[in-house]
């Protein structure tokens, strides 16, 4: 049942793309905002009780009515698994941001072009060459792919199925919303948020690095992994983004590469030799085929791990 629910999920959602101003986006929005305006006084145990506060109730009613639904008839427990991915996944709300700037790129419309990144990331693009563009496109689309796609089916194959699914969604809005500084949250309340999230992504983080690295340059995208991580300074991002410039063959530098002399002794030698080429328009052709890649051989795992349970 797992395989054909994401599949069918994943069919409905390039047929018709989940809107971020869904009824259950707005729901957790809302949920968010009050349960941090309620609590937040400044302190960490603040932080844990108003996270605990949204996401154990959105976990475990999915989880309530999967088990529901699955004791009444099968079927129904079947929609539901399909509903739950269909909303959690996101694949096509970045997607359309990357496609735009492709087009714009292979059209000549650099002007075009920084106006869409500036609207997906918030970057200043000012005057920004075609070469930061790609590279800046690259490196959101990246982390995107992972927290809207694999990172979901890393949770929903746990044994609690589609409340995993959820569990990730709203980890990972949770930590993005609270830091965000238009959310004006104090530090220590949104940093549990933010830890949380590091610890339910560290795991799934590098089962994608590692589907990079399979479906691309495999021997570059280990070789970036294991020496370029530290150029970010969230130690998953940079994981996600070593591997997958690795099995690109483009230099996606991180912010700590920049730096030079004593200072690049805090992050080692590696951050000053990215390896790869240079980032063009082409490029962003090869991501798209590499994530598309990638999801094929998660397909295919996971074919091959229903008919196992199956014959067994």
């Amino acid at each position: 049942m797992t395989f054909f629910s994401v599949l069918l999920a994943l069919v409905l959602e390039q047929l018709r793309a989940v809107s971020l101003e869904n009824p259950l986006a707005r729901l957790l929005r809302l949920h968010a905002q009050s349960a941090a305006q309620g609590v937040d006084a400044g302190k960490t145990r603040h932080g844990v009780l108003a996270w605990l506060g949204v996401v154990l109730p959105w976990t475990l009613i999915t989880g309530i009515i999967y088990y529901v639904l699955f004791r009444i008839n099968f079927a129904l427990a079947f929609i539901w698994n399909v509903a739950v991915i269909y909303f959690t996944l996101g694949f096509r709300q970045f997607s359309h941001y990357f496609t735009d700037i492709h087009v714009a790129l292979n059209s000549d419309d650099v002007p075009r072009a920084r106006e869409i990144l500036q609207e997906w990331t918030g970057l200043e693009t000012l005057d920004m060459p075609v070469s930061e563009i790609v590279r800046h496109t690259l490196i959101h689309a990246v982390v995107a792919s992972h927290r809207h796609v694999f990172g979901v089916f890393f949770w929903f194959l746990v044994p609690i199925g589609p409340a995993g699914a959820v569990l990730y969604r709203v980890t990972e809005y949770l930590a993005r919303a609270w830091a965000d500084p238009l959310a004006e949250r104090s530090g220590p309340f949104s940093n549990f948020a933010r830890q949380a999230f590091f610890v339910i992504d560290w795991v799934p983080v590098r089962l994608t690095a590692m589907g990079f690295a399979i479906v691309g340059n495999f021997e570059d995208a280990i070789y970036s992994w294991r020496n370029y991580t530290r150029q970010w300074p969230d130690a998953n991002d940079g994981v996600l983004l070593a591997a997958g410039s690795g099995a690109l063959g483009a230099r996606l530098n991180g912010p700590l590469a920049e730096v030079s002399g004593v200072e690049a002794l805090d992050v080692g030698d590696a951050g000053l030799l990215p390896v790869g080429e240079d980032c063009t328009p082409r490029t962003l052709q090869s991501a798209i085929g590499l994530v598309w890649r990638a999801v094929i051989l998660w397909m295919l795992l996971l074919l091959m791990l229903t008919i196992a349970l199956w014959v067994g």
